[in-house]
């Protein structure tokens, strides 16, 4: 199990990255044009020009947080951090799991001021499924580590 939670770790962060430049959404105004694809690097970049703070703050829960998280909790299944950071590994959990909610509050708000058209992209299955994995692969090291099978880290198997 402990080879299964190390390989989907790394199959995430190759993952992450591909979903980044994915298009999430198509947008446009009007029908009768095409619809420009938005990736989450594509909003960030639009965001940086009008509102740097804010994205700085969708760069920290799009990319920081779910790499950080995957990072540290593949570290911890190899065994080169210590068990202590758990703790952490559940605050970033929480910190990347609401960059969902926010792909989904924008969808809804775009659907909803009735203006133009957005249409969901493959992108954002794929940025929804690489936040879900972690979710679930944090739970199974944590269900592992309760278990006793990270108690002593991957290396001394």
């Amino acid at each position: 199990m402990s080879r299964l939670l190390i390989a989907g770790n790394i199959a995430l962060l190759l993952l992450f990255p591909i979903s980044w430049v994915a298009p999430l959404l198509r947008a446009g105004l009007l029908p009768l044009f095409g619809l420009s694809e938005i990736s989450v690097l594509s909003g960030i970049a639009s965001l940086w020009d009008t509102d740097i703070a804010l994205a700085l703050v969708v760069a920290a829960f799009a990319l920081v947080f779910p790499m950080a998280k995957t990072l540290a909790l593949l570290a911890v299944q190899l065994g080169w951090l210590g068990g202590r950071w758990s703790g952490w590994l559940g605050t970033l959990g929480r910190l990347a799991m609401a960059d969902v909610f926010l792909v989904a509050l924008y969808v809804t708000l775009a659907k909803g001021i009735g203006v133009g058209r957005v249409e969901t992209a493959w992108g954002l299955w794929l940025f929804t499924f690489c936040v879900l994995a972690s979710l679930a692969l944090s739970q199974l090291a944590k269900r592992q580590e309760t278990a006793g099978g990270m108690a002593g880290g991957a290396s001394r198997r």
